[in-house]
């Protein structure tokens, strides 16, 4: 029985959707690190903080270590 170009393609296409479904699930997780993004942004503007230093905008004194 010969394999249709039309099967190969809807084969592709489910496997790529159930591949995107399954890495939306892992996206939804909750994860321990991630709280450690929101530690970075300065208080006072709202901007990640890249390095040690202090933020541009002068604002940041109560910032964490």
């Amino acid at each position: 029985m010969p394999v249709l170009a039309f099967d190969v393609i809807v084969k592709i296409v489910t496997l790529f959707l159930i591949a995107m479904g399954v890495l939306a699930m892992f996206g939804k997780l909750r994860l321990p690190w991630v709280s450690k993004l929101t530690d970075a942004k300065c208080p006072g503007c709202g901007r990640y903080r890249i390095g040690k230093g202090p933020c541009p905008c002068g604002k940041d004194k109560g910032r964490r270590s």
